[in-house]
């Protein structure tokens, strides 16, 4: 064969490398639970997170007690009446409702550090729940806020206004309202929330089995309950006080609760 100057000379591909050439690049393995690039930055979100998750679970629940001093759907026109007519429990209706908006502005604090803690242990976390996580959280807040406004409007229409009671059948049907937004729909975006949330923090490391085990136990009771007693509602604050405390714990002790290993660091 004669090389003529100035030719393009490549190399012939041998099988081998055609192969390698053909075979499309394989996808990055997902991404495991490490230990955060800046720590500090990560014991920070877990500080504030345990934080504003207790302060949610203390507003909502003291919201939550003073709300259920309405009367209920079942009472007679004469005491429902009675009890909007008087002041006193009243009162309490009308300062639960107006905690609520405190309460849904701390859970969404909670929520945002919670999600920045899990992205500085697992930078890309996995998109379903963490994309079904934010939205199940959103939709407890905003029908949170709609069911209590609608339960408590009777009491705020009374105590900050000069109008005149609206009738017993009005009044009943908000509070009728209000009662299917919070147990009905709110509740059901809660359950989602702890599914979600609970898959992505054992997923980082950031939950202990146990504690993840009683968390699925939770949501399965605030996704199927049938009920207006204010218990089922009280579920929620309590896995959000059970998540704040695990997460101020490992905080304390510097990392993540557990962090599974690779099979090639198991191998060294």
């Amino acid at each position: 064969m004669i090389d003529h100057p100035g030719a393009d000379v490549r190399p012939l591909a041998t099988p081998t490398t055609a192969a390698a050439a053909a075979t499309p690049t394989a996808a990055a393995p997902a991404a495991t639970p490490t230990a955060p690039a800046d720590p500090d930055a990560a014991s920070r979100y877990a500080r504030l997170s345990g934080v504003l998750g207790l302060l949610f679970s203390a507003l909502f629940v003291l919201a939550l007690v003073l709300v259920d001093r309405s009367p209920g759907l079942a009472v007679p026109d004469a005491d429902y009446a009675a009890f909007y007519t008087a002041g006193g429990a009243r009162t309490l209706v009308t300062v639960g409702t107006s905690l609520v908006p405190f309460a849904g502005i701390a859970f969404l604090w909670h929520l945002t550090t919670l999600r920045l803690l899990v992205r500085a242990h697992t930078p890309e976390p996995s998109a379903i729940p963490d994309g079904l996580q934010l939205l199940s959280g959103m939709m407890f807040v905003v029908l949170l806020f709609v069911g209590v406004g609608a339960a408590g409007a009777t009491a705020l229409l009374m105590d900050l206004t000069n109008v005149p009671l609206p009738s017993v059948g009005i009044a009943r049907s908000l509070s009728g309202l209000g009662y299917g937004m919070v147990f009905v729909y709110a509740i059901r975006g809660a359950g989602m929330y702890v599914i979600t949330t609970t898959t992505l923090l054992r997923r980082a490391g950031l939950l202990p089995r146990w504690a993840a085990l009683l968390a699925y136990v939770m949501a399965a009771v605030l996704l199927l309950a049938t009920t207006f007693n204010p218990a089922v509602v009280l579920v929620f604050p309590a896995w959000v006080v059970l998540v704040s405390v695990v997460v101020l714990a490992g905080a304390r002790r510097g990392g993540p609760r557990s962090a599974p290993t690779s099979d090639k660091e198991g191998a060294a």
